[in-house]
C-alpha cells in the first residue's frame, strides 16, 4: 500500500516506522529539514521536504498513486487543508487528519466532514483518545491497559506481575483447573523488554507483563486470580484542566455514579469554563504545586491523583509530592518525553501516561480495511492485537485451530459468536461470520490479511 505521511514529529516518525515495518511503501513531508534527516537517517522511506499544502509537493509525492494519506501536522487547518488538497486533486481514497481543537470536535459541527464540504474519512483526536484510555484504565484497577474489543463484549488486559500475584510460578496448563468457570487467554508476556508466547508448561514470572484476552463480564474475577483486589477509586484528583482533563472528567461523570472529582487548573479563565460546563465537578483555581492547594482539596482523602498539565515536568513533581503527602494514593501522569519512563520506579509513580502510543494505535486501526477493525500495539508496533471477522471466502471456514496452518507468533485470543464468548482449544472449529480477537507479531500482518481474505486499502 501508498501512504503518505504528513508530519515528520514523534507521531509521524512512529507511524512511519510501524507502516515501513510491514512492508507498506511510505512517503513522509515536513517542513523541517531536520526531521526530515532524520527520517532519512533512520527509515527506508521516501522523504520530502516542503510543505504538505503545496500541490507540487503532494505531486511530487507520487500522490496520484496514493491510497491513504495521514496529515498529522502540528496545526488542526494545515491538516484539514491536507485531505482536502488530496481528494480535490489527488483523489487519494482514504484520508486521516489529527485534530486537537475541541471547536472542530463539537458532534454538532460532524456535518463538516463530508465530500461535499471537507474530505476527511477519519478524524483523530489525541486529547480524546487519552481520556478514553485514561478512563478504561480506572474502570480496571490493577490493570496496567483495558482495551475493549468486539463491541466491548471482549476485553484485553495488560497486567503486571507483581510479588503478590498468586498464579506466578503456576504452569498455564494448570490455570485452567484452578479456574475453570473464567474465560480467560493468556496471550503472552513482556519478560526483560521482549515479547514471549507463553505454552502450557510455561511459568510467569515476577515482573512479567502479561497480556490477557477476557470475558468483559468478568474484569473483577481476572484481576482477583491475578492478586489485584484494588476498588474502584471514586474519590479523583486531577491536576490540569486542558482538553484532556476536561475530557475525562465529562466522561467520569456520565460512567462513574459515585465519583467525587476535582480539578485544579492554574489558569483562571479556564478554570471559569470547566466550572461552567462540568456538572458535578468541584473546580479550584490553583497551581496543583503549590502544598497550600494540596491541603485545600483535601488531598488526605482522595484514592487517585491524575496530572495532566502541558509540562513533563510538573507533571513528575506532582506525583513526588502527592507520595509525600500519602504513600497510599494511586499516581498517574501524562508523559511526553519518552526518556522520563525511567523515572517511574524510582519516583514510584503507578502509570505513566504516553500520548504518542495512544494517538499511533488509533491511527493504525484505520490501516487496515475489510474485516479488520480494531488493532493496539504492543512494543512500540511489533506486535498487534486485532480484531475480525470470518467471512465466507477464507480458507478458516470449517478448519480447526489446530490444523489451521497459523505461524506460532499468531495467537487467538478469544472468539465471539452469536454474541457468545468463547476461548478456543485446539479442536476449536473456525466458523463464517465470527469475530476473532488474536495476536500477532507485525511481519504476520500480510499473511493475517490473505487468511481472512482481506484487502489492505
Amino acid at each position: 500500500m501508498n501512504i503518505i505521511i504528513c508530519g515528520a514529529g514523534r507521531v509521524g516518525f512512529t507511524i512511519a516506522k510501524l507502516l515501513t515495518d510491514q512492508n507498506h511503501f511510505v512517503t513522509v513531508i515536513d517542513q523541517s529539514s531536520d526531521d526530515i534527516q532524520k527520517i532519512n537517517d533512520s527509515l527506508d522511506v521516501k522523504a520530502i521536504v516542503g510543505k504538505a499544502t503545496s500541490p507540487i509537493i503532494l505531486e511530487n509525492a507520487n500522490s496520484k498513486e496514493a491510497d491513504m494519506i495521514i496529515a498529522v501536522t502540528r496545526n488542526d487547518e494545515t491538516n484539514m487543508m491536507i485531505c482536502q488538497i488530496a481528494y480535490s486533486l489527488f483523489k487519494i481514497p482514504k484520508k486521516i487528519a489529527r485534530i486537537r481543537s475541541q471547536d472542530y470536535l463539537d458532534p454538532k459541527f460532524y456535518r463538516l466532514y463530508n465530500k461535499e464540504n471537507l474530505p476527511i474519512d477519519v478524524i483523530i483526536s489525541p486529547e480524546l483518545e487519552i481520556a478514553k484510555s485514561i478512563q478504561r484504565k480506572l474502570e480496571s484497577p490493577g490493570a496496567l491497559d483495558n482495551v475493549p474489543f468486539a463491541e466491548n463484549k471482549i476485553k484485553l488486559l495488560e497486567i503486571l506481575i507483581d510479588e503478590n500475584c498468586p498464579i506466578a510460578e503456576i504452569k498455564l496448563n494448570d490455570l485452567t483447573k484452578k479456574f475453570p468457570k473464567l474465560n480467560a487467554n493468556i496471550l503472552g508476556v513482556i519478560r526483560e523488554e521482549k515479547f514471549i508466547f507463553l505454552k502450557k508448561n510455561d511459568l510467569m514470572k515476577k515482573n512479567d507483563k502479561a497480556y490477557v484476552v477476557i470475558n468483559s463480564s468478568q474484569i473483577k474475577e481476572a484481576l482477583n486470580a491475578f492478586g489485584h483486589n484494588e476498588k474502584i477509586s471514586n474519590k479523583i484528583l486531577i491536576i490540569g484542566g486542558g482538553n484532556i482533563g476536561f475530557n475525562l472528567a465529562k466522561n467520569i461523570e456520565q460512567s462513574f455514579d459515585d465519583a467525587r472529582l476535582k480539578i485544579i487548573e492554574k489558569d483562571k479563565e479556564r478554570a471559569e469554563f470547566l466550572a461552567n460546563e462540568l456538572n458535578n465537578t468541584i473546580v479550584i483555581n490553583g497551581n496543583g504545586l503549590d502544598e497550600d492547594i494540596l491541603a485545600e482539596v483535601n488531598l488526605q482523602d482522595v484514592e487517585t491523583v491524575i496530572a495532566l498539565t502541558n509540562d513533563d515536568e510538573d507533571n513528575l513533581m506532582v506525583s513526588v509530592l502527592v507520595e509525600k503527602f500519602s504513600k497510599d494514593k494511586k499516581t498517574m501522569a501524562l508523559i511526553n518525553k519518552p526518556n522520563y519512563s525511567l523515572l517511574q520506579s524510582s519516583l514510584k509513580i503507578d502509570d505513566l501516561i504516553d500520548p504518542r502510543m495512544t494517538t499511533v494505535s488509533s491511527i493504525l486501526k484505520h490501516v487496515h480495511k475489510g474485516t479488520i477493525e480494531t488493532a493496539y500495539t504492543i512494543l512500540n508496533g511489533e506486535y498487534e492485537v486485532i480484531e475480525a471477522e470470518i467471512i465466507e471466502t477464507s480458507e478458516l471456514i470449517n478448519k480447526e485451530l489446530k490444523n489451521s496452518n497459523l505461524p506460532d507468533e499468531i495467537r487467538i485470543g478469544a472468539v465471539l459468536r452469536n454474541n457468545e464468548i468463547i476461548i478456543p482449544r485446539s479442536n476449536f472449529v473456525f466458523q463464517k461470520k465470527d469475530i476473532v480477537v488474536f495476536l500477532t507479531k507485525r511481519e504476520h500482518l500480510p499473511l493475517v490479511e490473505g487468511m481472512f481474505r482481506l484487502s489492505s486499502v
